[in-house]
């Protein structure tokens, strides 16, 4: 099982529209590649750091792949253009992405 992890950092007058996120934004990549092995979706709004202070990052989401072909296949695949473009429509902040694998 593969892990794309998407976190939106907190800034200082950073746009993030957590309502079209929610509504648009993601059922798009649900949509998008869930026939290339997308197998879920965890979408995380940040609350506080762990010392009490600002949360350190807006939103983070997590996206679950079959394996790290099916990753591929999604990025590379003709929706992602879509996916990536919607983008702007909710937020102009530089996301952090790491891969990971469950162990």
């Amino acid at each position: 099982m593969i892990i794309f992890s998407v976190l939106y950092p907190a800034a200082d007058g950073a746009r993030f529209d957590q309502a079209y996120y929610d509504a648009t934004h993601i059922p798009l990549v649900k949509d998008a590649f869930g026939a290339t092995g997308l197998t879920g979706v965890q979408v995380f709004k940040g609350l506080t750091a762990g010392d009490g202070g600002p949360a350190p990052y807006v939103a983070m989401a997590h996206l679950t792949f079959r394996d790290a072909e099916a990753l591929q296949a999604s990025m590379s695949g003709p929706r992602a253009p879509a996916v990536l473009a919607d983008i702007a429509n909710f937020t102009d902040i530089q996301p952090i992405v790491q891969v990971s694998a469950l162990v």
